[in-house]
């Protein structure tokens, strides 16, 4: 971990704080609780226990791996629905098959992310590759879902491909910390991931003892997640691990510090939709009713169909 390096000398500095600048302050630390998603790979729920408010616009994460697997262990999801919001899969290392039933779909690794607008309705399946689970390997990312507000719920369906390559790559002022930005902007440099609502996606790997400190938009939330190693976080030093999860307060910029030894965090936050939430399943929408009409269209076959040669799920349990 990561999937994608760079030599930090040569890139692009984020700028320096201004005289005027308010560091964003530590409101809570939580610890994702470990659990298994799909047909049985390992999760770290990140968000368990924060309030819908302090996490809008976004709806769940998971941290899923690090694992080793062995061979014939490497497992994914089967073919499920969705609606009403936008499903993120960054994969650091490993590999995840990825198809949809409005075309979209590929092979999802090395730094590379898929970003799966639902909107109106979709199915879809993630899955290793063949030679994934024969062989075994490391598998590790990260699953987030992004909301989409009212007037976007029944967006048409849209699928982003975003290799590791087409992140934008910048450095802590003092070279200190790579920083990654798959959507949103930082210090003016943007990253390719198209969103509906407004939101910032930051994945940084700071060495020992390096800090960063990068401007945020005022208007937006702000959430910091700890993938690996230790340090700490906000003006007065909250120690921040592996599985923990920062809600900061309102400012203009995140500060974050690694300890002894690297430091690996998501950076992530958006423009508050402020609507109600209901969530249920596979499906994110305003109101009960809209989540019962979900589940009716579903099982009525208006997400369109699995298409032919589909992708078929890894159960794990053997080779193949």
């Amino acid at each position: 971990m990561p999937a994608i390096t760079a030599d930090t000398l040569t890139l692009t500095r984020i700028g320096r704080p201004g005289p005027a600048d308010i560091e964003r302050p530590v409101r809570s630390i939580t610890t994702g609780p470990r659990g298994y998603e799909g047909l049985g790979f390992p999760v770290v729920r990140a968000f368990a226990g924060v309030s819908t408010a302090a996490l809008d616009p976004f709806v769940h994460m998971d941290q899923m791996g690090e694992v080793d697997y062995e061979p014939g262990e490497p497992r994914g999801t089967d073919w499920h629905p969705h609606r009403g919001f936008e499903t993120v899969t960054y994969m650091i290392d490993g590999k995840f098959a990825h198809q949809d039933s409005y075309g979209g779909g590929g092979l999802i690794t090395d730094g590379a992310t898929q970003w799966m607008t639902a909107g109106s309705g979709i199915l879809h399946i993630e899955t290793p590759p063949v030679e994934m689970v024969n062989r075994g390997g490391i598998f590790h990312g990260i699953q987030l879902w992004v909301n989409l507000p009212k007037r976007d719920k029944f967006a048409p369906p849209r699928y982003q491909a975003i290799e590791g390559s087409d992140t934008t790559l910048l450095s802590s002022d003092d070279g200190g910390a790579l920083v990654r930005v798959i959507a949103g902007e930082i210090d003016g440099h943007r990253g390719p991931g198209i969103t509906h609502t407004p939101i910032n996606l930051v994945h940084a790997t700071l060495t020992s003892a390096a800090r960063l400190d990068i401007p945020w938009p005022r208007d937006f939330n702000a959430l910091v997640y700890a993938m690996a190693g230790r340090g700490s976080i906000g003006p007065a030093g909250h120690p921040l691990e592996q599985g923990q999860l920062a809600v900061l307060g309102p400012g203009d910029r995140i500060s974050v510090t690694a300890g002894r030894s690297a430091l690996d965090v998501l950076i992530l936050g958006g423009r508050p939709i402020r609507e109600p939430v209901f969530h249920y399943g596979p499906f994110v929408m305003n109101t009960r009713a809209e989540v019962l009409q979900a589940l009716e269209d579903y099982q009525t076959g208006k997400f369109r169909s699995i298409p032919q040669n589909a992708l078929m799920p890894r159960r794990g349990g053997g080779t193949l």
